[in-house]
């Protein structure tokens, strides 16, 4: 399989090049394109200009992945995956891979996640897509466990493949030494964070990330992460809705 690896915290998160590592250990060809800075937030925006149109292009190597073609571009992650579906990179990819995040895409937040807007362009392009997040919270841990998810992630492999072309699954995996295989979940009414104004003044406004509280609903992807178990979640991009009478 040709198999395109992104993410939205950069090129040089060490999440990306686990997840790398793992595809091709799974002996699929793979090249690495990933946002030259961090781009988290930026759901399937195609922000990239800048000059004329252009898009910097900057080859790199990775850890541990010598001989593997990986690139910082100057773009958000899902004009990333646009471009690579028409050929930047090479031949189209048939699987593309977005992660490891650093940081849970639970519930219906996942619309503003740049790993998740990753995924869904690349499926509305033809390319099987899986979001792999890992679930470090909001304050820093000393032990973050990206072989977990990239062990969790590799065990989905040969079934991403096996899937229609345009399928998009996005998979949560708790920050733990070891986890069992996913769990499948619906997306959740919110995620476990969410974003709050913090304040507003001097014309502008600050926003900060607050955990939420009450009790998850019982199944979601929120509420089985948070009790530790990997999430599996189908996910289907932009669609017309034929049951909304106007």
């Amino acid at each position: 399989m040709k198999v395109l690896i992104t993410n939205d915290d950069g090129i040089d998160s060490p999440g990306l090049a686990a997840l790398a590592r793992g595809a091709v250990a799974h002996g699929w060809q793979v090249v690495v394109a990933a946002p030259a800075r961090e781009s988290s937030g930026t759901s399937a925006g195609l922000t990239a200009a800048e000059d004329e149109r252009r898009v910097e292009v900057e080859r790199r190597v990775l850890p541990g992945l010598d001989g593997v073609p990986a690139y910082a571009v100057a773009a958000h992650p899902g004009l990333i995956a646009l471009v690579a579906s028409q050929g930047a990179f090479g031949e189209p990819p048939e699987v593309v891979l977005s992660g490891v995040n650093r940081g849970a895409n639970v519930g219906r937040a996942v619309l503003h996640s740049g790993t998740v807007g990753a995924a869904l362009t690349a499926s509305i392009n033809g390319a099987r897509a899986m979001a792999v997040s890992l679930d470090v919270g909001l304050e820093p841990e000393a032990d973050v466990h990206w072989d977990t998810a990239v062990r969790v992630a590799s065990g989905l492999f040969d079934r991403l493949a096996a899937l229609p072309e345009g399928a998009a699954l996005n998979l949560n995996v708790p920050n733990l030494p070891d986890s069992g295989p996913p769990r499948r979940a619906g997306l959740a009414e919110f995620g476990m964070v969410r974003s709050r104004v913090k304040e507003s003044d001097d014309g502008s406004i600050r926003l900060t990330t607050v955990v939420v509280e009450g009790e998850l609903p019982p199944g979601s992807d929120a509420a089985l992460l948070a009790e530790g178990h990997a999430t599996l979640t189908p996910l289907r991009s932009v669609t017309e809705d034929p049951d909304l009478q106007l």
